[in-house]
């Protein structure tokens, strides 16, 4: 039984030993090792081997014939095969000295053909690479003749469109990385430039700021003439070209009426200073777009430039001409800076530049406060007020506020009154020590003039008594009168081209302080000097009059002219502030007002150059007089009694008569004055008569209008 398995193991590991790879042949031969029988197994597998063999051999017996046929078969093919590797040997021969002239000429074609590709590569090439180097070299003459702003468009299309159609060169990567450092030279030059037009600005402030206030004093001498004119009133349209005339004549350095002179001209902020350099660098890094950065720091440099004009310097208030300094610095800062904004977009704004005169207003104030306060000369004072009105002036043609600059300027002239005190005070003094305190004796009539023409005496009882005689005072009297009338004009001095308010104040200022006590003829000079400076602002706006005395026939809706209700809304402005005077120099100013606008209006009708007068002229003349008895009889000031200020227009209304109901009827109605309403003559209740010189206006009007009626019949005919 145990023979029979080992015998069946020992085929089975046969079987393995036959059908396995020999790499894992060791754990078969491990089991049979293991045994006790590898004896019997050798045994088994030599048997094996010699049944192996002899299959082998039966094999190569049965196939040994169809080899030694297939090596017979390949001996004859090798000797066939020796005769075609000759033929094709030969063939080859022929064949390649044949082909060499061929070959030749397709090398030649070939190489033809490169050089045809390469020509076409290249120029394709050359045709993006060109613009390229031209542009370069453009870009490169452009820096040497720095033109900066052309050259950062250069180089941006340079950046943007040649460099990437050229391809990857080595010259168009040098260009590339050139192309920020030309950037940042381009910026760092323009700012370069900036900061010098900043330094030359700051050293040219002073010059700019004299030239900008010449030109503001040329204005105001212009508009001084103008105002100067002889009493002949000139039409709006008139006056606005003498106006316009005059700019052009003030900015050309010329006097109206010179034109065809020549003169120098008065350079502008343009003249004195190049401003191409902001404007560059403004377009400059507006292409970088770095407009912020350059903006910031534009204005923070004016910043603290500003602040290095509005310092003063410590001992301005020693002479005069340290203020016209100070005032020249700063007028050509903001001349400077109105022209920037004006000429740039955006790069300073409104706001940026009424914060800046914020600042230097206040600061400008101050410093006048302090520096003033050091000054006890009069004259110098005066002339400081003239230079801040001046100064003033400058500023407001530029638009800027100065309203808080003549506020101070009141406080200023409580301090040149303290001033002037302090003076006539010590002449006062010196008066009465000199005085005698006797009566001053007179031998001839000329002594006795000469004393009366120092001090306005009115005594008929002594211009009757004979030679010698003596005037009932001292010396003191003439010389104290003369010395209060000088007064008086020092305090006229400082009002000179201010507000009227201010003129008023100033002379009760005068009129009320205690230290001096005016005499009753320089307070008649004084309220006098008012009575004359209301007339000539009077005077200015009824030049603006502009009469069409042959326009056709208006409606009952027409209006007022415009120069009458300005003129009108002035004297109303204008009397309200009168609240502070004495209620008689009030009514007195009102009243000669009203008067001198009835004398004015009717110089218009009286007029020689005006030969013909239509209906609707006459009409538009009756709105006007019925304006002005509105403003009459709404009181402008308090104390007249009834319609007394009426009295002021009564010829003028005389002469409105005849505008409703036509020339004849009006005519007829001055032969019967019981016609009439009682309103109609505001001389005297019984209603007296027109005076002859109306009766020669109304018969004259009547002709004229005889005159135009025939003269259209003659036209229809």
């Amino acid at each position: 039984m145990a023979s029979v398995e080992t015998a069946a193991e020992h085929e089975r590991i046969l079987r393995e030993i036959e059908s396995t790879d020999t790499n894992c042949i060791g754990p078969t031969l491990r089991s049979v090792y293991d045994g006790h029988e590898h004896g019997l197994f050798m045994d088994k597998l030599d048997a094996r081997i010699r049944n192996h063999d002899r299959e082998i051999e039966k094999m190569c017996n049965h196939h040994f014939q169809g080899f030694v046929d297939s090596i017979t078969e390949l001996l004859k093919v090798r000797g066939e095969a020796q005769k075609l590797k000759s033929q094709v040997i030969d063939t080859n021969r022929h064949l390649q000295d044949d082909g060499k002239d061929l070959i030749g000429s397709m090398e030649e074609l070939q190489q033809c053909r490169v050089q045809q590709r390469n020509i076409a590569s290249t120029i394709d090439k050359l045709t993006h690479c060109l613009p390229v180097l031209e542009m370069y070299s453009r870009l490169q003459e452009q820096m040497r003749a720095k033109r900066y702003y052309p050259a950062l468009r250069t180089l941006e299309q340079l950046e943007r469109t040649c460099l990437p159609k050229a391809g990857q060169y080595r010259f168009c990567s040098i260009m590339s990385e050139n192309i920020p450092k030309l950037r940042t030279q381009i910026r760092d030059t323009a700012m370069t430039q900036l900061r010098d037009f900043l330094e030359s600005i700051r050293k040219h402030s002073d010059k700019i700021g004299e030239t900008a206030i010449k030109q503001a004093q040329l204005q105001r001498s212009l508009d001084n003439s103008v105002s100067a004119q002889p009493r002949p009133l000139i039409g709006r349209r008139s006056r606005k070209e003498a106006r316009i005339g005059g700019r052009r004549s003030a900015a050309s350095g010329q006097d109206p009426g010179m034109e065809d002179e020549e003169e120098d001209e008065v350079p502008g902020a343009p003249d004195l200073v190049d401003f191409s350099p902001v404007y560059r660098c403004l377009h400059i890094y507006t292409v970088l777009g770095l407009r912020d950065v350059f903006e910031n720091y534009y204005r923070k440099q004016r910043r603290k430039q500003a602040r290095l004009v509005l310092q003063p310097h410590s001992n301005m208030h020693e002479t005069l001409e340290g203020y016209r300094r100070y005032f020249n610095q700063i007028v050509g800062f903001f001349v400077v800076e109105d022209h920037v904004l004006h000429t740039t977009q955006g790069l300073v704004n409104r706001a940026y530049v009424e914060e800046l005169w914020e600042l230097a207003l206040s600061k400008i104030i101050a410093a006048l406060r302090t520096h003033s306060s050091y000054c006890d000369n009069p004259d110098l004072v005066l002339d400081l007020k003239n230079l801040i009105v001046l100064f003033a002036d400058t500023l407001q043609g530029y638009g800027f506020p100065v309203s808080q600059l003549f506020d101070m300027l009141l406080e200023m002239r409580e301090q040149y009154g303290e001033i002037l005190l302090k003076r006539w005070n010590i002449t006062f003094r010196q008066v009465l020590d000199q005085d005698n305190y006797s009566p001053i004796p007179v031998s001839t009539e000329q002594e006795y003039r000469h004393y009366t023409s120092q001090f306005p005496l009115q005594d008929p009882e002594l211009e009757k008594l004979p030679f010698p005689k003596k005037l009932p005072f001292s010396e003191f009297v003439p010389k104290v009168y003369c010395q209060l009338k000088e007064f008086i004009y020092a305090c006229l001095k400082y009002s000179e081209d201010l507000h009227l308010r201010t003129l008023s104040h100033c002379l009760q200022y005068a009129i009320k302080k205690k230290n001096v006590g005016l005499a009753e003829d320089a307070r008649h000079s004084a309220e006098a000097e008012i009575y004359t400076s209301l007339n000539a602002k009077i005077d200015q706006f009824l030049q603006l009059a502009d009469y069409d005395w042959l326009v056709s026939a208006q409606g009952d809706n027409a209006e007022a002219s415009d120069y009458l209700i300005d003129l009108i809304a002035f004297l109303r402005s204008t009397f309200s502030v009168f609240t502070n005077l004495p209620g008689k120099v009030a009514q007195t100013a009102c009243m000669s007002a009203c008067k001198h606008i009835s004398t004015s209006l009717m110089q218009l009708l009286l007029d020689p150059e005006v030969r013909q007068i239509s209906m609707g002229a006459l009409h538009q003349l009756y709105i006007d007089i019925k304006e002005c008895e509105g403003f009459a009889r709404a009181g402008p000031v308090a104390g007249f009694q009834g319609d007394t200020l009426l009295l002021a227009f009564s010829d003028l209304r005389q002469v409105g008569l005849c505008l409703p109901r036509g020339p004849l009827s009006f005519v007829f109605s001055l032969f019967s004055t019981s016609s009439l309403p009682p309103s109609s003559f505001l001389r005297s209740p019984t209603h007296p008569p027109p005076s002859l010189s109306l009766y020669c206006i109304y018969l004259v009007y009547l002709y004229f209008c005889i005159q135009q009626n025939c003269y259209r019949k003659a036209q229809h005919v």
